[in-house]
């Protein structure tokens, strides 16, 4: 029993980094997203402040998720990596380009232009490979005697596509209301027209896989859809429909903050109607947390640096996020 409960903790707090990286990392993937659209000059420079402080922070929980992955799931770890390597590296390059533009834009103004490019698709790459990577998870990965048994292409689908789109989409959004709270003026005025199309596109794109995900597999629909489990699963479309409610609603009064913590509702509801499908697997109807979870020992042994990082890691972040609270301007916060 005690090996069962150490499982399950581990699951969380995998399953808490990889929410917490999403909604740390996803505005400012969104900004790069949406700096096409910024002018040239104050806006872009403004909304590159507002991430300053935090943004190489965010990307804490992707070492974390992808690292405990590994640590206390071994199983998983080695069937999720190969059958989704190209997604992988893509991500990886991605991430790696728009880190070096972030700095260089700054110390090589001779090229921003070219830092800016890069900065932009290294954000696109990123969000769309990892919303890739969640359709190719959820329509099922094939897996015999304990491995990847598929192809190299295996993760290319018409789903996992519209899940690419839908968290770029998503992540635009964020990146949007994220700029609403933290710029001001023409920055801020940008960010409010577009943040409001955005949010239709992400309900839109939201409800469109929501309804292909039932379709995908059995389980899905049953726990989705079969008696008595639909009396609880139906509060989450409940509470999405209150959310975008909210939303819409903040982004007509002008509110600044409300937007983007409905933006972060809607994902967070997202993820926890991820859960809901495919909980107790880690690899959808193939293999379960306690079948691909490490040695007793192994995660006992873990336990007590997780203990220690996890909280350091919530509060320097939690430090910073209190310290840079105010407005982002041209030349820093204030």
């Amino acid at each position: 029993m005690a090996s069962i409960d150490l499982t399950v903790f581990w699951a969380g707090i995998i399953g808490l980094a990889v929410m917490a990286y999403v909604v740390m990392d996803g505005f400012d993937l969104g900004i790069g997203i949406l700096f096409p659209s910024l002018a040239v000059g104050d806006e872009r420079d403004q909304a590159m402040n507002s991430i300053a402080p935090v943004w190489d922070g965010n990307e804490t929980w992707l070492v974390l998720g992808g690292g405990g992955l590994f640590a206390a799931f071994p199983l998983a770890y080695g069937i999720i990596l190969p059958a989704t390597y190209p997604l992988m590296i893509a991500m990886l390059l991605g991430l790696v380009f728009r880190g070096v533009a972030f700095e260089f834009r700054w110390r090589d103004p001779r090229h921003r232009p070219l830092w800016d490019v890069a900065f932009c698709l290294g954000s696109f790459v990123a969000a769309f490979t990892q919303g890739v990577t969640l359709g190719a998870i959820l329509q099922g990965i094939h897996v015999e005697q304990n491995a990847y048994a598929g192809g190299w292409l295996d993760w290319l689908s018409p789903f996992s596509l519209l899940t690419g789109i839908a968290v770029v989409i998503g992540y635009g959004l964020l990146g949007a209301t994220w700029l609403i709270w933290k710029t001001e003026g023409s920055s801020q005025h940008h960010a409010r027209r577009v943040a409001f199309w955005l949010a239709l596109a992400t309900l839109a794109a939201l409800a469109a896989v929501s309804a292909a995900t039932p379709f995908l597999a059995y389980d899905y629909w049953r726990r989705w859809f079969a008696m008595p489990g639909v009396l609880l699963t139906a509060q989450v479309p409940l509470l999405v429909a209150i959310c975008a409610a909210a939303l819409i609603w903040g982004l007509k009064r002008e509110f600044e903050k409300l937007p983007f913590l409905m933006a972060l509702a809607l994902f967070l509801l997202g993820f926890v109607g991820l859960g809901i499908s495919i909980y107790p697997y880690v690899v959808p109807r193939a293999v379960t947390i306690w079948d691909a979870a490490a040695p007793y020992s192994s995660q006992a042994f873990m336990l007590p640096g997780a203990l220690v990082i996890i909280p350091i890691i919530l509060a320097y972040t939690g430090w910073a996020y209190w310290v840079f609270r105010g407005k982002a301007g041209v030349h820093g916060y204030h």
